[in-house]
This record gives structure tokens, C-alpha cells and sequence, in this order.
């Protein structure tokens, strides 16, 4: 039998989703052009074989009028504040290999054109998916002979988003035939649709099952990580795709897996597959 605690923890979070699911109400997306200093950028894409989609959106059509023109003007996004200190980073000397990211890869715009739109990729040491965040960490460590960033450190998440910048209007793609990238593939999606927490949501309930309708404020997208890391006017900062991932598992009053935890990175891989074929956007603006 429940104690009167438990009980109560159990109503509550029943009225919670009863009422989010009151309030409700459908919304279509805009079908406006985004155009990104003078790059076209691919807003709608036809899903690959598999995704349970129709249509594949960007959650830059879900916006408002004045998210949306933030960052379709490069002088007016604030994300862009953060690309140019990751430019910084880039070209800044640290550890005991006395280099700095451009004694390697030089030219970050000829070099790193096309990275952000390919990760997560397979990697063979490690056995298992890493991203652009973990692939600076891996280089620092080998390379640079530095100390790997702590998860969301500013300097970590300026320097991602430099970096997939590079990719700007490039569309999605990752390679599922690398190693055991389907296997991560299929971990991932079962991550996506398992419910969590008092709430007993999922990914899905909100981003497939919801996309399109308003919960009070918010206008439900699909989900996609085409814009990751993203500036949200609300933090009035860059977020990480795994700190959005973390702080949606926290909204279900779930146990908050660690960044980069297997059950995280599968579910990286998988969302990124998602969006497949629209464009990379960072730093996209959200609200």
C-alpha cells in the first residue's frame, strides 16, 4: 500500500500532466525562409527511411517573429558573441605540446567546414559515439597535452560552438556504418521513447506525439539538434545539446543522467539522425 507521501507525489504529478494536457492546442509552424548571410538554409528536409516523420522541421519555425529574426541576422544574434571567443580559444596556446587548436587544423573555416554537420562519429579507441565536445577533450588530452574541459565550461561550449559554425547551412548527416553506430543507433531511440520520471514523459511525448502544439508558452518543435549549441533568450546563454538533454530528463523529476553517459550519447546520435538533412544552424536562437 502507498504511504500518504507517496500518494500525494503520485496525485500531484497526475494533475500536472492532466492540466498540460488541458492547455494544449495546435499550432502550425511558419513556412517562412531563413536565410543566414546569404546562405539558404534547409528549414524543411525529407526524413531518412525510418523516421517516423513525414517531414523533418527545424525548431526555427516554431519560434516567434522576434526569435526568428535574431538569428536570421548574424549581427543581432547574441550566439555569435560566442563564436567569436571560440575563435580565441582556436587560435590560443595551452598545455605542455606548447600548441593551440590552429597548429594542427590551421584555417578553422577550410578545416573545419563540414565537422558540425557529421557528429557524432565513431570512435575506435573509445568504442562507442563521441561528439564535437568530446573530440576537443580527446585532442587536448593527445595533442595539446591539456586538461579536458568539465562539462558545459564556458570555454567548452565556445569553443563547440565555433567550430560547428564552420558548418553553417550544411546539412545533417551522420554515418551509421561505422563500428557499432547502429547498435548506439537503436540504444538511443529506445532511450528516446522510454518515460521518465514522475511525469512519465518521454522524448516522444513531447517532440512527436505533442510537435506543434502549444504547451503554455512553448511552442512544441520537433526536436531537432541542427541548431545545438543553441543561445536561449531565457538563460540568456549557450546551452549544450546534452545540458538540454539533462534539463528535459530534470523537467520529468527523473534521476539526471551525467553528460556523455552512454545513455546520453546514444540519445545524441539518435536525435542528430532525426534531423538528418537540415541545415546546421548553430548558433541558432531559441526562447
Amino acid at each position: 500500500m502507498l504511504n500518504t507521501k507517496t500518494m500525494i507525489a503520485a496525485l500531484c504529478a497526475g494533475a500536472v500532466v492532466s492540466c498540460v494536457t488541458l492547455q494544449m492546442t495546435k499550432a502550425d509552424p511558419v513556412t517562412d525562409e531563413l536565410v543566414i548571410d546569404g546562405k539558404k538554409m534547409i528549414t524543411h528536409a525529407k526524413p531518412p527511411e525510418g523516421h517516423p516523420l513525414d517531414v523533418v522541421r527545424s525548431g526555427w519555425l516554431y519560434r516567434e517573429p522576434d526569435t526568428r529574426s535574431l538569428e536570421a541576422d548574424s549581427f543581432e544574434n547574441p550566439g555569435m558573441l560566442f563564436v567569436s571567443k571560440g575563435e580565441q580559444i582556436w587560435n590560443k596556446v595551452e598545455g605542455t605540446a606548447g600548441k593551440s587548436c590552429a597548429s594542427c587544423h590551421h584555417d578553422a573555416a577550410k578545416s573545419m567546414k563540414g565537422v558540425g554537420a557529421k557528429y557524432p562519429v565513431w570512435d575506435a579507441k573509445t568504442k562507442r559515439p563521441i561528439d564535437v565536445e568530446l573530440q576537443i577533450d580527446k585532442c587536448r588530452v593527445e595533442q595539446m597535452g591539456a586538461p579536458a574541459y568539465k562539462f558545459d565550461d564556458g570555454n567548452q561550449r565556445a569553443l563547440t560552438t565555433y567550430i560547428k559554425y564552420q558548418s553553417l547551412g550544411m546539412p545533417v548527416h551522420v554515418d551509421l556504418s561505422k563500428g557499432d553506430m547502429k547498435a548506439w543507433w537503436q540504444k538511443g531511440k529506445d532511450v528516446y521513447y522510454t518515460r521518465f520520471g514522475q511525469l512519465n514523459l518521454s522524448c516522444a511525448s513531447c517532440h512527436e506525439e505533442n510537435n506543434g502544439k502549444h504547451i503554455r508558452a512553448d511552442h512544441l518543435s520537433q526536436g531537432n539538434v541542427n541548431g545545438f549549441p543553441t543561445y536561449r533568450l531565457n538563460t540568456t546563454g549557450m546551452v549544450s545539446v546534452q545540458n538540454r538533454f539533462r534539463g528535459c530528463i530534470r523537467d520529468t523529476r527523473a534521476e539526471i543522467p551525467k553528460a556523455f553517459s552512454d545513455e546520453l550519447m546514444a540519445l545524441e546520435l539518435y536525435v542528430t539522425w532525426r534531423g538528418t538533412g537540415l541545415s546546421v544552424e548553430t548558433p541558432a536562437v531559441r526562447q
